[in-house]
């Protein structure tokens, strides 16, 4: 079994003992995940970059830059405060800003203008993203500004992944814009659970984690299979 078959094995075991654990209330559960939720991306990019046939991937380099912003995040959210929650946002932003400079450099010649799913994307973030922050500035006024740029950043990047251009292959464009939608559903479940939701059941965060964990494995395939 080639090493990164077996990253890829051992990530996916860490995600579903980490989505276990997230929505337990227990203390003893909340302490294990300060080994398995700090593993999760240095695992996932070691899988993508021992991929030996995604060494001409155009989309490798960014995605482990991006993972690597990702494993900022998931460190800082461990803490419970609203300085970590606003820095933790901060360090996810940089990897989705990671993720837009690959898929721009591989995106259609169309303008996004005229991709209906990009269009999609951009109106359910201004129907849905104004809300979500007002709501975190209530909480704590510095984030509110957080949470809009955040929101329009992991919008941008959704966008972003429904725009790559058609040399890539068709595989690793579908993973990529499934990945992406699949991240922008768990973060707005957090956002909800955060911000919007009174006494919010612990098991949504499991839902957090499991939607998360998977997207960030998908965008992940996709990278390695877009080599031409």
């Amino acid at each position: 079994m080639r090493t990164s078959t077996k990253l890829k094995l051992a990530f996916a075991a860490l995600a579903a003992t980490d989505t276990w654990l997230a929505g337990s209330s227990r203390p003893s559960a909340h302490k294990a995940r300060y080994v398995t939720k700090p593993l999760l991306m240095p695992v996932l990019g070691a899988s993508l970059a021992t991929n030996q046939k995604a060494a001409g991937s155009p989309l490798r380099a960014t995605t482990i830059a991006a993972q690597a912003a990702g494993w900022g995040g998931d460190v800082l959210l461990l803490g419970h405060s609203d300085k970590m929650f606003g820095a933790g946002a901060g360090s996810f932003g940089v990897g989705h800003l990671a993720y837009i400079t690959g898929f721009l450099r591989n995106s259609k010649a169309a303008a996004m203008k005229d991709n209906k799913v990009a269009l999609g994307v951009a109106g359910i973030w201004a129907v849905t993203a104004p809300g979500v922050a007002f709501a975190a500035y209530r909480q704590e006024k510095a984030l509110g500004a957080t949470m809009l740029g955040y929101s329009a950043t992991l919008a941008a990047m959704v966008a972003h992944a429904n725009h790559l251009d058609a040399s890539l292959p068709r595989t690793a464009r579908l993973l990529t814009a499934v990945g992406a939608a699949t991240f922008m559903a768990s973060d707005s479940i957090l956002g909800a659970r955060t911000f919007l939701i009174p006494n919010p059941p612990d098991r949504l965060e499991s839902v957090v984690m499991a939607t998360y964990t998977a997207g960030q494995f998908l965008i992940s395939e996709g990278a390695a299979r877009a080599a031409r």
